[in-house]
């Protein structure tokens, strides 16, 4: 007997794939990196199956892929070892609400925006909007952020509890309901963000908020980025409760109007938006403007009414889409890089002016609020000048965001795509992060060849 016959007579034949168009649809992700097809792809419905799954895997020393809608940017699904992809599109139920705690418990395969859809029942609302509309599972695992993070934090933030499936097999809980806690390392934080290197997520219990008063959203328009830059950073000086706080540049508008409909001043342009009550928002909104006007503002508008307002940020969230229309047979390769808001406008410049000189083509776009930027390049990946190119100009941001105290990710997180950075960020706290890695994953099955190389 294999491991296939083994998980065949558990989970049944139906829900243990070898159909190469399953192989296919599990052998990439929404990245440029090459895709690789995985031995089996299997579909659990809790996380008793899970164990056993792991169990397996750890039994014949096979791959274990995690894998939720595919979403993300950096290679993180990807099977370059083979092996066994685990397709939590089964587990997509959302287990609990608790409206008094503001807390929910969810599967891992409950998509952002079915969880927002039940909590309106409830006057409540979950934060992080990555744009995609991926999987909690998959956020969870790259520590996603997103437009709200600037008001309501990253992922990292929102988790209470995790329920996880280590390599072999051991079911355990990494926090519980309480509010805070004290007591022992804060296995939350290690588990967030560990891309499937560490175990396999059942379960989550999530903090969730009530739904606003009174949203508004509003664009602003600037001759330059510096002064859409230090407009942001008079905005959080004052203590302003903005809730989204957009970059968006001269090129990437002008793609919005094309792809969007829309008419906006083609100029480097802050898209906001402003949660609260009446009247603290409007006196929250009167005093923001002052500021874009004193950093010399040379169009503002409020988007007060819903449809105008959703306009504003479908806008937004289709950028990259707008880019790839604009750019056919090209291939979206998407940056992530995070500085100190002190240096955004100068790292933002930076990569202005390298895109010039190596002449690619794409547009800028960030979560301003967290100093968190994405160039947008389209490459052709079969020319390999261009993609050259690409990885050199990558490089260059990412170097520049280290040099100035940041992040070679704020949110995409690194799979394949950022090993190559990972030594120069952490320095000797790599060695911590790979001794954590060989004790909770001795065999290396746990998404291997990810995040960082072992030795």
């Amino acid at each position: 007997m294999n491991y296939l016959d083994e998980l065949r007579n558990f989970l049944s034949s139906e829900r243990v794939s070898t159909n190469e168009v399953i192989l296919d649809q599990h052998s990439k992700d929404e990245s440029y990196h090459k895709p690789f097809l995985p031995d089996a792809v299997v579909f659990p419905i809790s996380s008793e199956e899970v164990s056993h799954v792991m169990k397996v895997a750890d039994k014949y020393k096979v791959p274990i892929i995690p894998f939720g809608l595919g979403t993300s940017l950096e290679g993180h699904v990807i099977p370059y070892s083979g092996g066994i992809t685990v397709d939590f599109s089964l587990m997509d139920k959302i287990l609990e609400v608790f409206p008094d705690d503001f807390l929910v418990k969810v599967q891992p395969g409950v998509t952002r925006s079915k969880l927002n859809q039940e909590l309106k029942k409830y006057g409540l609302f979950f934060s992080v909007d990555p744009g995609a509309d991926a999987t909690l599972g998959g956020m969870a695992a790259t520590n996603a952020s997103g437009t709200t993070s600037v008001r309501y934090g990253v992922m990292r933030d929102q988790v209470r509890d995790l329920e996880v499936v280590l390599a072999n097999g051991t079911v355990m809980h990494t926090g519980n309901l309480a509010a805070k806690s004290s007591s022992g390392y804060n296995l939350n934080g290690l588990f967030v963000g560990s891309e499937g290197t560490l175990g396999c997520f059942t379960e989550l219990t999530l903090r969730v908020y009530g739904i606003p008063e009174m949203i508004v959203a509003a664009r602003a328009s600037f001759e330059t980025i510096e002064q859409a830059v230090q407009s942001v950073v008079g905005i959080l000086s004052a203590g302003i409760q903005v809730a989204r706080i957009e970059l968006v540049d001269q090129q990437s508008i002008a793609q919005v109007n094309v792809y969007s409909g829309t008419d906006y001043l083609i100029a480097p342009t802050l898209f906001l938006e402003f949660h609260g009550n009446e009247a603290g928002l409007m006196q929250d909104m009167e005093f923001a403007k002052e500021i874009l006007v004193d950093n010399k503002c040379s169009e503002f508008k409020f988007e007060k009414d819903s449809q105008s307002r959703n306009q504003l940020w479908e806008a937004r969230h289709n950028l990259a889409y707008a880019v790839m229309r604009a750019h056919p047979g090209k291939k979206l390769m998407v940056t992530d890089v995070c500085l100190p808001i002190s240096q955004l406008a100068q790292g933002i410049e930076s990569a202005i002016d390298e895109m010039e000189k190596s002449e690619l083509q794409g547009g800028i776009v960030g979560h301003v609020g967290d100093g968190n930027y994405h160039v947008l390049l389209m490459i052709d990946v079969a020319d390999e000048t261009e993609m050259k190119k690409a990885e050199s100009f990558n490089r260059h941001i990412v170097e520049f965001a280290l040099s100035k105290g940041g992040s070679c990710t704020g949110e995409h997180g690194v799979g394949i795509g950022k090993m190559k950075y990972q030594s120069m960020e952490h320095g000797n706290a790599l060695q911590v992060m790979q001794l954590l890695k060989k004790t909770l994953d001795p065999q290396n099955l746990l998404n291997p060849g990810k995040m960082f190389n072992l030795y």
